[in-house]
């Protein structure tokens, strides 16, 4: 059986205030239609097309789906018209539709979509539907059952006060047996204030034609929550972040706080790892096993090693080895690398360098474009003065050297092997291994 899917997609979404498209707006990092999407591959269904606008269009590629364009905004009905026009007809096909406005549904729904058509001859549904039992009052759409079957929708403005009562409704998401589907949507008429053609009309013209609809219920109304506005993308934010802390903890994370951490999807993190509040970990993380994160951090496209300790401070496109501390209140970026039971200490920024292992700055120090060799200690208030007005240059600081507090090394420059800086250096020339230097400029000291 073949089973591929529609994502309705083009709707500009003007309560949403933006100039960006509607299922591009993020939360925990990702867009949107990016979760619609994710969740239909995990349910199984590759073969997805997108609906959108020309403003949409050029996005969806990067979202690893394809697209059709809906030139005319004539409603939901119309939208899959123009999808199925645009897809091969396969007998015996099952089409699910979905909305990329939808985040929080999770794969099990879609994957229940995929066998609720199933039956022999007139008993197989030619239409499926999620349906949810939504707190009142609410404006979807009230379900009308005949039996166990859907007898028609019933919208808030038509409704009877027993009708709206109701708290059974339509999610708005559809699963079609195929060759149904293309007849039911060129029968479709926009005899309606809108003047658009409904995807839910298909309901009436499948039961008119004494064909069945079947109901597919959703555990929980959070799972079919559609984003209308920033509120209700901060209510998706909110649950979406719940589920991911959520996997994490039942994996052997310890989340102190999950309400104040902030994670986002395909992140890896160790068993044992202690995460504290107000931390945020995204693009891609990944961190190891008995590390301990936060307070107050903030790691982004951050490689953490085992044993690691990270207070108040922030990784972003970094390497920390194993055994390492970090913090409070240092900067790690651009790039840097340390391999190992390293010390990063407070106020100390770190840029497109390297530490080898066990090399350490405790205190206050700017250290850009750096090599550090292993057990070398940077003392307080150094800096690589690495930018000379045009150009970035190294500076490479070998092993077991001792950096005097505020020394300033004017790149490019090689300090050898157990060499030694006084306090307050400025060093503009190379220094030999094992040599001994002070003062503005620096010059070698007298050997005893």
């Amino acid at each position: 059986m073949t089973i591929r899917a529609i994502v309705l997609a083009a709707g500009k979404g003007t309560r949403m205030k933006s100039s960006t498209p509607k299922v591009l707006h993020e939360l925990c990092g990702r867009p949107m239609l990016w979760y619609t999407l994710r969740a239909l591959r995990e349910a199984g269904i590759d073969d997805v097309i997108v609906v959108t606008n020309d403003e949409l269009d050029p996005h969806v590629a990067a979202l690893g789906a394809r697209s059709v364009i809906q030139r005319e905004q004539l409603g939901t009905g119309h939208a899959v018209k123009v999808a199925v026009e645009q897809i091969e007809r396969v007998a015996g096909g099952r089409i699910i539709v979905a909305c990329g406005d939808m985040p929080l549904v999770p794969p099990e729904i879609f994957r229940t979509m995929v066998g609720s058509l199933e039956g022999d001859g007139a008993a197989a549904p030619a239409m499926a539907l999620v349906t949810v039992k939504m707190p009142l009052p609410s404006n979807f759409g009230r379900i009308v059952r005949s039996g166990n079957d859907i007898e028609r929708i019933v919208e808030v403005r038509d409704a009877t006060p027993d009708e709206l009562a109701l708290d059974e409704m339509n999610a708005g998401i559809y699963a079609f047996d195929e060759a149904e589907l293309r007849d039911a949507v060129l029968a479709l008429r926009n005899e309606n204030a809108q003047s658009e053609y409904y995807l839910t009309d298909t309901v009436e013209h499948f039961v008119r034609g004494g064909k069945r609809v079947r109901p597919v219920p959703a555990g929980d109304h959070l799972h079919v929550l559609g984003v209308n506005d920033r509120v209700e993308l901060a209510l998706a934010r909110r649950e979406m972040n719940a589920r991911l802390c959520a996997r994490h903890m039942r994996d052997g994370v310890t989340i102190v706080d999950p309400a104040t951490t902030y994670l986002e999807p395909e992140l890896s993190i160790g068993r044992d790892t202690v995460i504290y509040p107000n931390t945020t970990i995204s693009l891609l993380s990944e961190i190891g096993e008995r590390c301990t994160i936060g307070p107050n951090a903030r790691l982004s496209a951050a490689k953490i090693g085992d044993g690691v300790t990270i207070r108040e401070s922030v990784i972003v496109e970094s390497e920390i080895g194993s055994e390492s501390t970090v913090g409070p209140f240092a900067h790690v970026r651009g790039h840097a690398v340390l391999d190992g039971e390293n010390r990063v200490g407070n106020f100390v920024e770190i840029k497109n360098s390297h530490y080898a292992k066990g090399a350490k700055s405790a205190h206050l120090a700017y250290l850009g474009d750096a090599e550090i060799g292993e057990e070398s200690n940077i003392g307080a208030g150094t800096i690589t003065c690495n930018y000379d007005g045009k150009n970035k240059h190294r500076t490479t600081i070998g092993k077991n050297v001792m950096i005097g507090s505020n020394t300033s090394i004017v790149a490019p420059r090689t300090i050898g092997d157990d060499a030694l800086t006084g306090a307050g250096s400025v060093v503009t020339k190379d220094v030999a291994p094992g040599e001994r230097v002070a003062g503005n400029p620096a010059k070698p000291l007298p050997k005893k």
